[in-house]
């Protein structure tokens, strides 16, 4: 049975940061969901619609994973959403993966405690909004436990590439670094 994963869009996300991840981890062979938090039509940071399969509020099974992309003023619509919210910590509760980049770490999980005891990174400049909780890690990606963040746009597939490892196996992640010529 393939994994499964979500990746939540509110208006205003970085289209790198949630393409790029739903691209690489259908390569995978991951069955990916595209989830909208407002509306089915999303429009991104630069003005992009993307079409959602489905309303976040209409999620019935928890994925293996979810996927949240930064950008601005996505973020902040991800983290004045009660449903998201809600469903973040539910994942976390259930010990479901949960992957973060750009300022939705600091912005979306790190409100909810999602981070605490954590190592965690962001975009520069957002680890302000970190609590003494986190441990901030200046790197482009951070594994810890079933929590993995990342940097911002200029890292969205290393950031793929490690959901990949820990969904499917480092394999498969090293394959798609290959034929995708990730850092070669």
């Amino acid at each position: 049975m393939p994994r499964t994963a979500i990746v939540l869009l509110a208006e205003g996300f970085e289209e790198v940061e949630a393409i790029g991840p739903i691209d690489v981890l259908r390569r995978a062979g991951v069955r990916v969901t595209v989830v909208g938090v407002s509306g089915l039509t999303v429009k991104s940071s630069r003005g992009i619609g993307v079409q959602a399969e489905v309303m976040l509020a209409d999620i019935r099974e928890l994925p293996d994973a979810v996927i949240v992309p930064g950008g601005m003023p996505g973020s902040t619509h991800l983290a004045n959403s009660e449903v998201v919210g809600e469903f973040l910590k539910k994942m976390h509760a259930h010990g479901k993966m949960i992957a973060a980049i750009c300022a939705a770490p600091a912005v979306v999980l790190a409100p909810l405690g999602i981070l605490d005891g954590k190592k965690a990174t962001c975009y520069p400049g957002c680890e302000s909004d970190f609590t003494e909780k986190i441990s901030y890690e200046k790197k482009r990606v951070v594994l810890d436990g079933r929590i993995i963040t990342s940097q911002g746009p200029g890292t969205a597939l290393e950031f793929a590439l490690q959901i990949v490892g820990e969904l499917v196996g480092y394999d498969m992640a090293a394959k798609l670094r290959e034929k995708m010529l990730v850092g070669v």
